[in-house]
């Protein structure tokens, strides 16, 4: 029986952010998670429409 175990010996600060560097991203995600929101609400595309439509009926999203 053999055990295989590996460390990594990398400092605990080698990958530091700042908080506009954090607002950048969460930012950025929100305005990306909300385009896709609507995208998929307001669709006329059926395709796109089916493939959400529980989802936004149980959320209570309008799409009709």
């Amino acid at each position: 029986m053999s055990i295989i175990s590996s460390t990594s010996h990398a400092p605990a600060s080698s990958h530091t952010t700042t908080l506009t560097q954090r607002l950048t991203v969460a930012v950025c995600a929100s305005i990306l998670g909300a385009c896709l929101v609507y995208f998929a609400g307001f669709s006329h595309i059926e395709a796109v429409h089916n493939a959400a439509h529980d989802t936004r009926h149980s959320a209570a999203f309008p799409c009709h």
